[in-house]
């Protein structure tokens, strides 16, 4: 009898470990070099820190706010506490201290992962927070008792620990500032999430051989839609760089198939094709600026190409890609006419999904808070 089609992420997990177990899933570069862990290894460390979140309380329908960039720790994180049947839910660590105050009174979360010592020290001065302290150069412990390391909350457990994620469970929960500068929320089940993945996946024709780049100042909520569960789905390779200031280089080293950002993350990099053209005089310049108007030949279009619009390619790292997505607003003009000469088809996916406004409420004492753990564990927007 076949085995039922996975319906959590957790699921997805468990079965890409199953079929592919030794396939490389996830990379993140430290100190200058790639670390690569297997599908089963991945599942192993989600498995092992879900059982020790267990051990420190943390139950189906528990919150887990992360304040930190998209990095390896924190994904394998949210999926320990999907795998527990709580939601995870990633916060901008640029947020304000206002705006951070609002989240954590509306949410009133238990458990928080910070990034670094200035997010845990920013943490602990709100009471009544467990916090999950990334530590990434592993320096001696964070002092305070609320405080755990990351690398001392798996735990190994005999005979597996199962999962209790069910499909409409919420995997995501996402909270952003508006434009209007107001905070917003939604949810995203583990349903949807995988409904979502599987229209892209079909649409972009993503498969185990892409290589996916995740840039670390990625919106949080396209994270969980257009990389998190697709990489799960697909079971495609999920690559971190090392920081901001590296980014452009690490993607230029990897050359992945599939690029996914914001606006703002095109048009940053067009400007890094501008800046390596000669000046506006030139017969480089002069070749991208008519390919840019779509003007000229077959004989003008075949020298573009290999002389300006393929070498540039490999040098903003986009040699290889078959999948360009654009989350949310689409690329601007100039932006857009820049990247159809380099022969990149930019495709915009939509950021859906229903923002709710979170409406600022007076804290209520710490006692009051906590006083009955199960209310404080169940977000409601």
């Amino acid at each position: 009898m076949a085995n039922p089609q996975p319906s959590t992420l957790p699921d997805w997990l468990r079965h890409q470990a199953q079929h592919r177990p030794h396939a490389v899933a996830l990379r993140h570069k430290r100190l200058g070099a790639w670390h690569a862990l297997s599908w089963h290894e991945v599942a192993t460390a989600v498995e092992q820190l879900a059982a020790g979140l267990a051990q420190r309380g943390f139950a189906a329908g528990d919150a887990l706010l992360f304040v930190s960039h998209p990095r390896e720790e924190a994904l394998l994180l949210s999926l320990a506490a999907q795998w527990n049947g709580g939601v995870a839910i990633p916060l901008d660590p640029h947020l304000s201290d206002e705006a951070l105050r609002a989240v954590l009174t509306h949410l009133a979360p238990r458990f928080v992962f910070a990034e670094d010592d200035t997010q845990v020290d920013r943490l602990l001065a709100h009471e009544g927070l467990r916090v999950i302290d990334a530590n990434p150069r592993n320096l001696t412990p964070h002092p305070h008792p609320a405080v755990t390391d990351y690398r001392t909350l798996a735990i190994p457990h005999e005979g597996g620990f199962a999962s209790v994620a069910q499909p409409h469970d919420d995997a995501f929960a996402l909270v952003r500032l508006d434009a209007d500068r107001q905070l917003v929320a939604q949810r995203l089940s583990h349903a949807t999430l995988a409904q979502e993945a599987q229209r892209l996946v079909g649409t972009e024709k993503l498969g185990a051989d892409d290589e996916a780049f995740a840039a670390r100042a990625f919106a949080a909520a396209s994270q969980a839609r257009y990389l998190i569960a697709p990489w799960l789905l697909s079971g495609f390779r999920l690559n971190f760089p090392e920081s901001l200031a590296t980014r452009d280089n690490d993607r230029r080293e990897l050359a992945p198939t599939l690029v996914a950002g914001t606006r703002e993350t095109y048009a940053r990099v067009a400007q890094l094709v501008d800046d390596r053209l000669p000046g506006a005089r030139s017969w480089r310049r002069r070749l991208i600026n008519r390919a840019q108007r779509r003007q000229g030949g077959p004989l003008l279009r075949v020298l573009t190409w290999w002389f300006i619009s393929r070498p540039l390619r490999e040098v903003i790292g986009f040699s290889r890609t078959h999948a360009a997505l654009v989350i949310g607003p689409p690329l601007d003009g100039t932006t857009a006419a820049l990247f159809a000469a380099l022969r990149v088809d930019v495709r915009a996916w939509p950021d859906t999904g229903e923002w709710r406004r979170i409406e600022h409420r007076r804290e209520a004492p710490a006692h009051q808070r906590h006083a009955a753990d199960g209310a404080a564990e169940q977000p409601a927007y």
